[in-house]
């Protein structure tokens, strides 16, 4: 940012950008004084970090907070996740879970300015699970608010050594339009390792296509009006089968109780009505879930690379037998020649 002021950046530009350009939170106690020398060094004059538990507001250190906005036009973070958080937290968000990396996407995105873009580093997890109702509630305001528009996979390993070891992937969105299309690139086959990190190198081919955001065999586009479109269809017809099935337990509940006021009582078919009604209902259920299931899996937004070939044994049983006892022999010989020693 101060290259792009160039030289001829006045007193009060650079004053802002020491002063009134960079806003953070911290939890750590331990890395709190670290990231506030951090930034020192870097040339910022006042760091404003504000020091407590964002998720549940309870501040231990504000001092340095003061002024600050309410949004922002960037925001860049790699929150926890895995962890949980009590009812303390969850009564702040609209989607209540203990998981914190979901709490810490909804955070993000009340945090975010009209036009206001986030890179945030998130488990994939969350990415592909839709059987939590706050994952997939929190997914949908992100599409429908937000314009997801890059997901890089990450290969395994790139945070092993910072305690998270789970599979992990960047998200790149803007606030302020819904998402039509989500481009994807996969570092996955990357050996990520003590001695072999993931560094800038790796992103090389990642920054030749984004321009664009081109498909090659890294990467890939997945069309979501496309997506909602085909699972709205496949789901209306189940939709359409649950409400007959409620309307025909309405009508068998309205038989019911003119059955109960009739005289005299005829137990059977009372019996039979109540059978009816709970058969009807459950059917009218079950088929409204399948229904929603198909819906929530558009929100499964894990990175599958389309272009990865399976890799494919093609050899026959027999080849292997001959492989098995091929191996089997040089087993025995390798044995006979131990022993003649």
């Amino acid at each position: 940012m101060r290259a792009n002021l160039g030289n001829d950046a006045t007193a009060e530009q650079l004053e802002t950008l020491k002063q009134r350009t960079f806003w953070g939170r911290e939890k750590e106690n331990l890395i709190y004084p670290i990231a506030l020398a951090n930034l020192v060094l870097h040339g910022i004059d006042k760091p404003n970090l504000w020091h407590g538990n964002t998720l549940t507001g309870r501040e231990t250190y504000g001092g340095l907070f003061e002024g600050a906005p309410q949004t922002f036009d960037v925001i860049l973070t790699n929150p926890p996740f895995g962890g949980k958080e009590g009812k303390e937290a969850q009564t702040n968000f609209d989607y209540k879970t203990s998981a914190t990396q979901v709490l810490f996407l909804q955070h993000v995105m009340r945090s975010l300015r009209d036009g206001g873009r986030c890179g945030i580093v998130l488990d994939e997890g969350l990415l592909f699970r839709t059987n939590q109702d706050a994952f997939t509630k929190t997914k949908r305001k992100l599409l429908d608010e937000c314009d997801l528009w890059c997901v890089v996979s990450l290969p395994a390993g790139v945070f092993t050594a910072a305690g998270a070891g789970v599979k992990t992937n960047l998200l790149f969105f803007a606030k302020g339009r819904p998402t039509r299309k989500i481009w994807y690139y996969d570092l996955t086959d990357i050996k990520v390792r003590k001695k072999t990190p993931l560094t800038l190198k790796h992103f090389e081919d990642f920054f030749r296509l984004l321009p664009t955001r081109a498909d090659s065999e890294l990467s890939w586009t997945v069309d979501m009006d496309e997506r909602k479109r085909i699972a709205a269809e496949e789901a209306r017809p189940l939709k359409e089968q649950s409400t007959a099935k409620g309307q025909q337990a309405a009508q068998w509940s309205e038989k019911l109780k003119d059955l109960k006021k009739a005289k005299p009582r005829d137990a059977a078919a009372i019996e039979e009505a109540e059978s009816k009604i709970e058969e009807l209902t459950r059917k009218s259920r079950d088929l409204a879930a399948k229904a929603e299931e198909i819906e929530d899996a558009v929100y499964d937004l894990k990175a599958v690379n389309p272009n990865k070939r399976p890799v494919v044994d093609t050899r026959t049983p027999e080849e292997l037998m001959d492989l098995i006892e091929a191996k089997g022999r040089e087993i025995s010989e390798a044995l006979a020649t131990l022993r003649s020693r």
